[in-house]
């Protein structure tokens, strides 16, 4: 016999953004202004001085911040439409969506540092030292203060919210966020900085080694080292943030285990169980389990309070022959 009930409107809200949502938003437009002050400075200052070192430099920042740009929009679009009906299991995924943009783009910085560097193999062009190397300091200072404004942060604690409905078989709760969840939005946005300090810190030592002992060839050597690096933190974003666009659950989540573990109990067996993550912390969860002994739904959702990150339950009951 089956147990059923309909259900054709949600009572609740469906908030699944990250426990440090609105910091991390904050941050980025933090990042963004000092970057596009720098940006401004190096572009201006080059061109007073005629220095194409530093019109370079200014325009490489430029992209990082158009990107960080994506990560903030994204940030300011989730918060507002966190409530937005249309948005059938909330805004959460919007950071994944931005992170994934943002690793395309730094993919192709890196494909452009790349063929830059290979070209100057071939056509090498002067290089005024002093004044590169310069500019590579103030960069790093630069980029590392905004990847200090823009690391990942546990320290603060948000607690989410939990309520119940009783229907016939479905059963919906919202727990608490996972504390130590990966925010892809502010990951995409640190990698773009930490980028850009890593060829700072190339091109310093490319620079410096290249002045003492006349090795003009490193600094495109450097430059394709660096590629190759960016182009490895790209991929890891796309590979991360693509699959949680596409509800793919990693190797090492254990969510799926834990959920048959607690109500794979006596009679009851669990017939078919999807998990997907909604936002940074938040794991929604479909289980239909059948039973000889049915309890009510509530008796279920009881079984799987410890999970945390389990923010969306939806339980359904059918007893066995």
């Amino acid at each position: 016999m089956n147990i059923q009930a309909s259900r054709l409107a949600s009572p609740h809200e469906h908030v699944y953004l990250g426990n440090n949502h609105e910091r991390n938003e904050r941050r980025t437009w933090l990042v963004i202004a000092i970057t596009a002050a720098m940006m401004v400075a190096e572009i201006t200052a080059g061109s007073i001085f005629g220095s194409m070192a530093l019109i370079a430099d200014g325009w490489h920042m430029s992209t990082h911040a158009g990107a960080m740009l994506i990560a903030a929009l994204a940030y300011r679009y989730a918060r507002r439409h966190a409530r937005n009906e249309r948005f059938t299991f909330g805004t959460g995924k919007m950071g994944d969506l931005a992170g994934f943009a943002s690793a395309v783009i730094l993919a192709l910085i890196a494909l452009l540092i790349g063929w830059e560097s290979l070209m100057r193999f071939y056509s090498p062009v002067a290089i005024s030292f002093r004044q590169a190397i310069a500019v590579a300091v103030i960069g790093l200072i630069v980029n590392l203060l905004c990847a200090w404004l823009l690391r990942e942060d546990h320290a603060h604690h948000h607690h989410g919210h939990s309520h119940s409905h009783g229907h016939d078989h479905h059963s919906h709760d919202h727990g608490h966020p996972h504390e130590h969840a990966t925010d892809n939005n502010l990951r995409a946005a640190y990698l773009h900085v930490l980028a850009d300090a890593l060829t700072s810190v190339l091109a310093i030592a490319a620079l410096t080694l290249g002045s003492l002992y006349g090795w003009n060839w490193l600094d495109p050597a450097m430059g394709m080292v660096g590629a190759v690096v960016i182009a490895r933190w790209s991929w890891g974003l796309i590979r991360d943030t693509g699959r949680v666009l596409l509800d793919y659950v990693p190797e090492d989540e254990d969510l799926p285990d834990e959920i048959r573990a607690a109500l794979e109990t006596g009679a009851d067996q669990v017939t078919d169980l999807h998990v997907w993550q909604l936002g940074p912390g938040h794991h929604g969860a479909i289980v239909a389990i059948r039973s000889r002994e049915p309890l009510e739904p509530a008796a279920y959702r009881t079984k799987l309070s410890h999970i945390h990150d389990l923010s969306h339950l939806t339980i359904e009951v059918e007893r066995a022959a």
